[in-house]
Formats: structure tokens, sequence, C-alpha cells
């Protein structure tokens, strides 16, 4: 699969498109927006340099791989002639749905369609296309370029064939792929939300601050960062969605997003994104804003 294309230029895509281009795919990637690919392009090329700087790409390298990069805004044009599409758009069940109706029609029937979604149902995905067996996700962690593993999603209706080819391909990028199945937060965010959630709920109920829920975690349990600062650079919006996904989809009580979290989803305090969340982030770093904002 020489010929690759992604769909959403955001940090997600930007990243995908990054390793794809470096391990020598032909990626055409596509946003609606040009002042996004604009800006995905300035962004891949500083993330270039910072490999440079670390001693594990060369400049050559690097010339190499924005070769391999083209841009489009035009979803249909953007999508001939490529072996491998790889949709990151808006974590929306609504857009993605429309994506991949639309891929569906736009490409040859042979290509693979895979998105990666971090919790919608590749099932539900792939149930508006004409050919479900050839859907899958790829869910890869951020910051791509990396981190190492991917999660391979099976569908329903996702053929041996087409899951091997994205586990060797996912080899190739120098990834570790682990196969999964098509429940809701497949592993990764069905083991990670519940902890985040379960930190925000200790922190609205006053056991313990921002601060030292962190700590606790970092230096007790080996985590590299905290769960409520990890929840700011996922997105507390992103964590609500999902959490809401593990909710609906297992009808357990135990997956109800904790209601501080509603409220600054609510508020617009959505973390690093925003500027505030559990933390005041700006400039790159970080100061504590409150414990907690709904508890005096």
């Amino acid at each position: 699969m020489k010929n690759v294309a992604v769909i959403g230029a955001g940090t997600m895509g930007n990243g995908i498109a990054h390793v794809f281009a470096q391990f020598g795919h032909r990626v055409t990637l596509i946003d609606i927006s040009q002042e996004a690919l604009d800006k995905a392009l300035t962004t891949i090329g500083k993330n270039l340099d910072r490999q440079i700087a670390k001693g594990s790409l060369t400049e050559a390298e690097k010339a190499t791989t924005i070769s391999n990069l083209s841009t489009q805004t035009d979803m249909k044009i953007g999508v001939q002639g490529v072996e491998l599409v790889v949709e990151a758009a808006t974590e929306n069940v609504d857009l993605k749905l429309k994506i991949f109706k639309d891929l569906d029609a736009f490409t040859d029937p042979s290509v693979i369609l895979a998105t990666n979604t971090s919790s919608i149902s590749i099932t539900q995905i792939a149930a508006v296309t004409q050919r479900p067996d050839k859907v899958i996700g790829m869910h890869f962690m951020n910051p791509v370029p990396v981190m190492k593993l991917v999660e391979i999603i099976r569908g329903y209706s996702t053929s041996d064939e087409v899951t091997n080819r994205i586990m060797e391909t996912s080899q190739k990028l120098g990834k570790i792929p682990v196969e999964v199945n098509d429940y809701p937060g497949f592993i990764a965010n069905r083991i990670l939300m519940p902890m985040i959630n379960e930190a925000i709920y200790s922190l609205f109920e006053g056991v313990a601050g921002v601060e030292e829920i962190d700590t606790v975690m970092k230096l007790g349990m080996a985590h590299p960062m905290g769960p409520l600062q990890l929840a700011d650079f996922i997105g507390l919006d992103v964590c609500l969605a999902i959490l809401k996904v593990l909710h609906d989809g297992f009808g357990n009580p135990k997956y109800a997003p904790c209601p501080l979290l509603v409220n600054m989803v609510t508020a617009g305090k959505k973390g690093v994104k925003t500027g505030e969340g559990f933390y005041q982030w700006g400039h790159g770093t970080k100061e504590l804003v409150v414990s907690n904002p709904f508890k005096k």
C-alpha cells in the first residue's frame, strides 16, 4: 500500500500523515480547510526537526518525507488511486458516517477504509458502506510520531485478510499493533477513561486535590503523568464523549461521567485546547487552577 490518504489535518491526522510519509508512503492529507492543511504541514516540519535534533532522522530523510506529502481540499479528488484511507476527523459519529458513505462512493471497492476513532463502533461505521469486510479501526496514540502503540480494531465483518494487512502495515511504520474486537471503548479507553473518571470523582468528592491525585499516580503507580493532567491533554470534551459511549454501550452506571467533568466541559474548560482545565495552560507550561471549582 504505497498510496495513502489521510482525512483530517488536526493533531492526529497530521501525525498519521507524518508517519506514513516518513516510512515511504505517498500521502495525500485531506481537509476542507486549506488553512488547516498549511498548519499541518508546518507542524509536521517542526516535528521532523525535533527528530533530527534527537538524532533519529537525517536532513535527507526529512526532505524525502516532505516530498511524500501532498494536500487536497476536495476529498473525491484526494482519494483517487489510493490503496488505503485513514480517517482522522473529529470524534463525531454523524460526521464519520457521512465521511465513510462518501469514501465508499469515491474509492475503488478494493480500497481499505480505516478510522482512527478512539471509541465509535467500527461495525456501525462499516454498516454505511458496501464493503464492511474492508473497514477497520487504526487507533493511533498521541503524539503519533512518538507513541508505538496502534490499536487495530476488528468490526463484526472485518476480514482476516484486511486485519493481517493492517497489522503488517502498522509494523512497517515502526509501530506495535495490538488486535482487539469492536466493543465500546475498545481496550485503551475502556480501561483509561474509568480511571480518569474516578480521579475526577475523587476530586469532586474532596478526597484530594489536583496535584495530590496526579502525584499519587505518578510516584505510586509509575505513570508518566497523572490522570487529571492527561485528561487536560486529551481534552475534557473528548473524555466526556468517550465516557458517554461507554455508558450508553454497556448501560452500566460505573461509566457515568462525573458531574464535575460535565460542568467543566459545559463551562468551556476543556483542557490544553482552551487554555484551562484542571490546570491553567499557556506557552507549554501549566499552573494549577483550583482543586475543585464546584466544592468550596
